[in-house]
């Protein structure tokens, strides 16, 4: 069965046909066509971004125990919602990875077992720590008076760019390699989050909370650790045609 680096009929290069590409480029240099910018686009970007509205609201505290923590935190100078906005972050980027890790799996066990593959049974403590960090952003909101089935501004945000990597792991075209490289970059991006959410509870004095984060921020590092492992492994053995596409 071919990969996607096996050589086929890809003409999407200028190489390919080098007499429309000399004529292309003729045509170009006569053509009585001004350069075009991007000013014009800018502007109307900035007008946008300057009368537009905002991606969302944070919600009124759900309980009166929340209200109460909130009103104190604001008349004190602070804005408790920049946590709960990426307490909000987080859970919807950990249910995502969750579907993520699912759609690896599912492209593994589609692919069969070789020495190259991941270790389904690997992917699934993954899977199962991404679940249970979810858990723990719940609780977390829960103590702080907020509601957890709200989506957050950032948690939105978070939702469209996770799109392209979930799309990238269900595309029955790409290998497993690709996949793992859709993981590699969730991976990325939750160690550097969780760092940042660990330091906004800390400065909140919720340090019990904050070394429960940390707790999930070490087992990140593990899932981090293995999906390089993988990744290389994956490489090394497509470069000597041992991985097939799905």
């Amino acid at each position: 069965m071919k990969t996607t680096t096996d050589i086929g009929m890809n003409r999407t290069g200028a190489a390919t046909s080098p007499k429309g590409t000399k004529e292309m480029a003729e045509a170009a240099k006569n053509a009585q066509v001004p350069p075009g910018d991007e000013s014009a686009i800018a502007r109307v970007r900035s007008e946008y971004s300057s009368t537009g509205e905002r991606i969302g609201t944070m919600p009124p505290p759900a309980s009166v125990k929340g209200a109460v923590k909130t009103a104190g935190k604001m008349m004190r100078g602070q804005k408790p919602t920049v946590l709960l906005d990426k307490i909000g972050e987080r859970l919807a980027f950990e249910r995502t990875g969750s579907r993520l890790y699912e759609a690896v799996i599912t492209k593994v066990s589609a692919m069969g077992g070789n020495g190259a593959m991941p270790d389904v049974n690997l992917l699934r403590e993954n899977q199962r720590q991404e679940m249970e960090h979810m858990d723990l952003l719940v609780e977390a909101l829960t103590h702080f008076g907020a509601d957890p089935t709200v989506q957050t501004p950032c948690a939105d945000v978070v939702g469209v760019q996770s799109l392209g990597l979930i799309q990238v792991a269900t595309d029955p075209r790409t290998s497993v390699s690709q996949c793992l490289s859709a993981l590699l970059t969730a991976e990325l991006v939750d160690t550097a989050s969780w760092e940042l959410l660990i330091e906004l509870t800390e400065a909140s004095g919720n340090s019990d909370i904050a070394d429960e984060f940390r707790r999930a921020l070490a087992e990140e590092a593990v899932h981090l650790s293995r999906v390089r492992t993988w990744i290389t492994e994956a490489t090394r053995a497509e470069a000597h045609g041992a991985e097939a596409t799905a």
